[in-house]
């Protein structure tokens, strides 16, 4: 994965929002995870329920990397 620079640098700004692009395609899948696995059947629910506790992990992860890089990047 090639990064944008500036003047031959990778910058923190770049590097977040990259960060923050995979975590966003992360919580889709693990929705659509959820989703496929709630449409097979009652014994799939339990791990449907499962992926979208993923998914909100990774919500409350994105925001606490979202604080920490407003530190940095202000």
């Amino acid at each position: 994965m090639k990064y944008e620079t500036i003047g031959g640098q990778v910058t923190r700004g770049e590097t977040y929002a990259k960060i923050i692009e995979q975590m966003k395609e992360l919580r889709s899948n693990f929705a659509v995870m959820a989703h496929l696995h709630n449409t097979e059947g009652d014994k799939d629910a339990l791990i449907a329920k499962g992926w979208l506790a993923m998914e909100e992990l990774m919500h409350r992860i994105e925001h606490q990397v979202t604080k920490l890089a407003m530190s940095k990047l202000s």
